[in-house]
């Protein structure tokens, strides 16, 4: 008898054992199939990040290159800028309006004249500035009085043929 309780303790230990062995292999396996889906979406994520990267520094090198034709365009600007300040002081306008009002209403004419075009052209006006100008802004001949806007026709800023009353 005492045989058959050691051959019965035996399997019970046995079976122990191997319950042990099975619960273990299946929670093992459980946590390698979450891993792998982890580890899967973590390589996802790497791989958006990865380009999220590239992309930011094709951004930021793309950016500091604008930076730099910006800062030179401005700089071009501020010399510009500084020569009519320069052309501004030389010149004596109060001094020319007393002397000649029409030679210096004329050059004044023609300076915005040549003004207007150029920001017509550059604005994709389909004729490339050579539009007519603006009734106001037609040159004048300088034998106008001290009153240039005497005879204007038109208070139109465009060269259409509309008039507004």
């Amino acid at each position: 008898m005492a045989r058959l309780y050691l051959v019965l303790l035996l399997l019970c230990v046995l079976g122990g054992v191997g319950y042990g062995a099975y619960s273990y292999y299946t929670s093992t396996q459980q946590r390698i199939q979450t891993l792998s889906e982890n580890n899967a979406k973590l390589e996802v994520a790497i791989e958006k990040s990865e380009a999220s990267i590239n992309l930011l520094q094709s951004e930021a090198s793309k950016n500091a290159q604008l930076n730099n034709q910006l800062q030179t365009q401005l700089q071009k600007a501020e010399e510009y800028g500084d020569n009519l300040r320069k052309k501004l002081r030389r010149l004596d306008l109060i001094g020319d309006a007393l002397k000649n009002a029409a030679n210096l209403e004329g050059r004044m004419n023609s300076a915005t004249a040549k003004l207007w075009r150029e920001i017509m052209a550059e604005t994709g006006s389909d004729d490339g500035g050579k539009r007519p100008l603006p009734n106001w802004l037609q040159s004048n001949s300088g034998t106008k009085t001290e009153n240039s806007d005497a005879d204007t026709k038109s208070n139109s800023t465009d060269s259409d043929t509309t008039k507004t009353n």
